[in-house]
Parts: C-alpha cells; sequence; structure tokens
C-alpha cells in the first residue's frame, strides 16, 4: 500500500482550518486504513468519504501520508490522554490502561493491525509506523520523566529502556494475542517497572500540590 503520493510542500493559505472539515478527513483516513486489506488508500478516496475536495486536503497536508499519520496520532492523543493525578504510579497505570484500550476499539485497532501488516513490504508504511510509533514513545517519555523530575524516578533510571519494555509488551500482546490487554496486566505492569525503580521518595511534590 503506497501512501505517499509525494508532493511538493504547498505553502500555508493563511485561512483558518475548517475544524468539522478537518475532523471528517483525518476520521476518513482512519477508516479507509483500516478497511484497506492491502488495497491503496489514495487522497481521492479521503475526499471522497469525507464530502470534501481533493484541493481541500491538500491545503493542509502535503502528502496522504502525512494525512494517515495525523489520523493515527489525533486518535491516539484522544484514546490516550495524558494522566496527571499527582503520582507517576497512577499515572503510569491510567497512561498503559487507556493504550491498552485504546487499541482494541475502533477504528484503532484494525487501522493498526493493517499499519503493521502492510509495513512489512511497504517502506513507505514503514517510515509511517516509525513516525507514529516515536510520537507515542516521546508521550511516554515525557511523562516518565516528569516523574523522574519529581523525585519519583531515580535520577539513574533508563526511561528509554522503561518505553521498551511497556510498548514492547503492548505490541506483543496485540500482535499475538496470547494475553490479554486489559487493566489487571496494566496494573501489574506498571508495578513490575516501577516497583524497583522507584526513588523511595513517600510523597513527591506534585502530588502534595494535588491535595491543596
Amino acid at each position: 500500500m503506497d501512501v505517499t503520493e509525494p508532493r511538493a510542500e504547498r505553502p500555508h493559505t493563511g485561512r483558518r482550518r475548517n475544524e468539522a472539515a478537518r475532523r471528517a478527513i483525518l476520521d476518513a483516513a482512519l477508516r479507509l486504513l483500516a478497511e484497506a486489506d492491502g488495497k491503496p488508500v489514495t487522497i481521492d478516496a479521503i475526499a471522497r468519504a469525507a464530502g470534501v475536495g481533493k484541493q481541500t486536503v491538500y491545503r493542509w497536508w502535503p502528502s496522504k501520508g502525512a494525512v494517515l499519520l495525523d489520523a493515527l496520532t489525533s486518535q491516539a492523543g484522544q484514546d490516550v490522554p495524558v494522566p496527571d493525578a499527582g503520582s507517576l504510579r497512577d499515572d503510569l497505570r491510567t497512561f498503559i490502561a487507556s493504550t491498552f484500550d485504546g487499541a482494541q476499539r475502533a477504528p484503532s485497532a484494525p487501522a493498526l493491525r493493517t499499519l503493521v501488516r502492510e509495513a512489512a513490504h511497504d517502506v513507505h508504511l514503514a517510515e509511517l509506523m516509525r513516525s507514529f510509533t516515536a510520537t507515542r514513545r516521546a508521550t511516554l517519555r515525557d511523562l516518565l520523566a516528569r516523574g523522574r523530575d519529581d523525585g519519583e524516578l531515580s535520577d539513574g533510571a533508563d526511561l528509554d529502556l522503561i518505553v521498551d519494555q511497556i510498548y514492547g509488551v503492548f505490541w506483543y500482546r496485540f500482535l499475538l494475542g496470547h494475553a490479554p490487554l486489559d487493566h489487571a496486566a496494566a496494573d501489574r505492569l506498571a508495578e513490575s517497572l516501577l516497583g524497583s525503580r522507584q526513588a523511595g521518595v513517600p510523597q513527591s511534590s506534585r502530588a502534595r500540590g494535588h491535595e491543596c
């Protein structure tokens, strides 16, 4: 599935985006990716499904790959908002559980499965996959860094390794289906990762701030 359709970067028109049209385009792109089953997702198809002209799509995105990336990251942001309960343990549990939940709902689940399957033999989709996972990794790493800054993780904690472990469990279970992606698994994963790494500070300044 070729998703790049290379096109020269268009200068910004300066027009304010119509949010309803933008949302319709992103929803259409994600739905078409979920239903693609190896068929190409084209700008024409996205525009038709969204009920807009092709030029409307190109006004905001330089290629269909950019549309699909925006659609995936936007949906992930809705499914997995960044928590801020005042405790890294609680925030991490919530983040992991939301990630597990979101990836099992339509249209995210079929879209991700299509992306992973087709990326194996499509270099452009492989790059899209890397870009998407990089945005999710950065979001999770920022959450962990916030906990470290608040003294809830030791200064020497390997944040990238923790991110790898969390998403390693997610993708392994998501793709193989050998074990559930449920809240109990999310709790156990967060506990196993933080249990040996927390700095031993009983209560962070951020947690105390939430109580005021």
